[in-house]
């Protein structure tokens, strides 16, 4: 990537609304897909912000593009070789692990965070929330971004354990969508990732399919 390049997606913010959220077997990590420049100006309404760092393992970004493509990419190449050396799939804390290092040494460039989830067959399906300055916090939920400020309440008063995955998925598609109708850097369309033993799927719901609430 040469300079022009890395300046200009450093331009890039992702002012954006992501969660996570543990179910009975499993976990959703999800986003909306809008990028903005400044607050104004919507750069693009597409861009995928869930990264598969390994099989069973993913990311969400928030911040700054350039830092957050520059830190997942190195995460993956650490997971890799990582995977090589132990002859197995890695765990989930041992990506947030990388994920939490890779954020604490660069603390004073970086301008971005990560919501890690995934599943491993030590602890099953988990959730690790990775600021700005490198702190790492397991969660059974957690939504992070602009847009979360307004969810808050909402999540607060709807999340609970051991849901089955169509409550899960409706869970985070309803606070994605409130979060999207008041926040405007956060847009576009869901994306949402359910990870189990079995499989990871990824879903896409159209902004014209998101739930409508009582003021839009």
């Amino acid at each position: 990537m040469d300079g022009i390049t890395y300046q200009c997606l450093g331009l890039l913010q992702l002012k954006t609304t992501i969660l996570a959220v543990k179910f009975n077997g499993g976990v959703i990590i999800g986003s909306d897909s809008r990028a903005s420049m400044g607050e104004s100006y919507v750069s693009s309404k597409t861009i995928n912000k869930l990264i598969q760092v390994h099989d069973r393992i993913f990311c969400c970004i928030a911040g700054s593009l350039a830092d957050a493509q520059a830190v997942t990419k190195m995460a993956k190449f650490q997971l890799s070789f990582h995977s090589i050396q132990m002859e197995s799939p890695p765990l989930v804390k041992a990506a947030a692990s990388i994920m939490r290092e890779l954020c604490y040494n660069n603390k004073e460039e970086l301008q971005a965070g990560f919501i890690t989830a995934g599943w491993d067959r030590k602890k099953g399906p988990q959730i690790y929330v990775v600021s700005l300055g490198g702190m790492l916090l397991s969660q059974p939920f957690t939504i992070g971004g602009s847009g979360s400020t307004y969810i808050y309440g909402y999540v607060d008063a709807k999340f609970k354990p051991d849901m089955s995955l169509e409550e899960a998925i409706q869970f985070s598609t309803n606070a994605l969508a409130l979060a999207m109708g008041r926040d405007n850097v956060s847009g576009g369309v869901v994306h949402l990732v359910v990870i189990t033993e079995a499989e990871v799927k990824h879903v896409v719901v159209p902004g014209n399919k998101l739930p409508k609430f009582h003021d839009e």
